[in-house]
């Protein structure tokens, strides 16, 4: 079952967009939940509407708060006079590699040339203290692997993903940043900003005109290896944002990369400790091509995978416990550990279907989470 015919190209309409923007941003809704009120609801304006029964049942005292629907038409018309545009899960324009992961942003804002996220592409990441003789292996390597149809993605920082981007300018490449898409980060990367949506691609999540914070590093790294069928790290220290990324690429099937560094160079304990545990040494472009061409990684282009929309979409089943009951099996087996749903559905004898209902509200009212990977963990109050 998929909730858009297969082959079948799919554009929305501007007022389309702007629901799935206010769902996306309504409160205690992530990426995994947004698309299970989609998968119940069939529309973001029939989800909207059902939000505050919703709210209601789940026992919270305050109503879910989605953004005005005036505020979310100002900011998309401000996009617009930027350049910019945004695109859905569901339109055939959305990145094929990032729709294949669980957490994958619903909707976000882009300015520049869209076709780059079809073509194959390597993200390269790494410290922003980095070396000299670090930032000039990464512009070359970036190059290189540029002049061999690889777009490169990075998040635009200073060091190696600066260098990064400057290398694959002339052929492609990719800026995530984590502040809203008119905010450039850090300040000294505003001509290269310019450049890249001029002759590249520059990518946002958060809304326009938001500064860059700490908690959204994380969520602009999942795009950055999301978009990607590799991560390279160059240059990072082991509690680097740069290794975090390397994880996440990991836990999204993509091939994990590291160049490696002098031993006594905290710049490359990060690296040196990927490769210990399992992550392809690479010196050179050839080394990560060759890898590619083995096996055959860029195919995710030629044979796309089931989007986050089209996976795990499950029929609705009446069940006869009340959904109270329902909920109250469900607290007694989560705990502040992440436990899979199936798992879940095992334990308490309740089909995944109709358990849903009970972990959406369970999540609307604030006691649970949903994490990638269909997994819940309980939020200790």
């Amino acid at each position: 079952m998929s909730l858009r015919p297969a082959n079948q190209k799919t554009i929305f309409s501007d007022t389309e967009k702007l629901d799935w923007l206010r769902l996306s941003r309504t409160e205690n809704i992530g990426p995994v939940t947004f698309y299970k009120l989609l998968e119940m609801y069939g529309t973001a304006a029939n989800a909207l509407d059902a939000l505050p029964e919703l709210a209601k049942n789940s026992g919270r005292k305050k109503p879910l708060r989605a953004p005005d629907q005036k505020y979310i038409e100002k900011e998309y018309r401000a996009l617009q006079k930027l350049g910019g545009n945004m695109v859905c899960a569901g339109e055939d324009t959305y990145p094929i590699s990032l729709a294949a992961t669980d957490d994958a942003p619903p909707i976000f804002s882009y300015i520049g040339d869209l076709s780059l996220t079809r073509c194959p592409c390597l993200a390269m990441v790494g410290a922003r203290n980095a070396s000299l003789n670090g930032k000039k292996f990464a512009t070359k390597l970036a190059k290189d692997l540029g002049q061999e149809g690889q777009v490169i993605a990075s998040g635009l920082a200073r060091g190696i993903d600066t260098a990064a981007h400057e290398g694959a300018l002339q052929t492609g490449t990719i800026a995530v940043v984590a502040g809203g898409i008119d905010v450039v980060y850090p300040r000294e990367n505003q001509k290269l900003y310019e450049t890249i949506c001029q002759q590249g691609l520059v990518i946002a999540e958060s809304p326009l005109g938001m500064e860059p914070a700490a908690r959204l590093f994380p969520k602009r790294n999942r795009i950055v290896s999301g978009l990607s069928t590799g991560v390279i790290v160059v240059e990072a220290s082991i509690k680097s944002g740069s290794l975090i990324t390397a994880r996440m690429a990991g836990d999204q099937g993509r091939d994990v990369y590291a160049i490696p560094g002098y031993p006594a160079d905290p710049r490359a304990t990060g690296p040196n400790k990927l490769i210990q545990d399992g992550a392809m040494l690479a010196t050179k472009a050839q080394d990560i091509l060759q890898n590619i061409e083995n096996f055959s990684q860029n195919t995710l282009f030629d044979n796309p995978p089931q989007t986050a929309l089209e996976s795990n979409v499950i029929p609705f089943e009446e069940d006869p416990k009340t959904n109270a009951d329902i909920k109250e099996m469900l607290l007694q087996n989560l705990s502040q550990m992440p436990v899979g749903v199936d798992e879940l559905s095992r334990t308490c004898h309740l089909s995944v279907a109709s358990m849903q209902m009970a972990l959406l509200e369970m999540e609307l009212s604030g006691r649970l989470q949903r994490l990638p990977g269909n997994r819940v963990v309980l939020i200790d109050e």
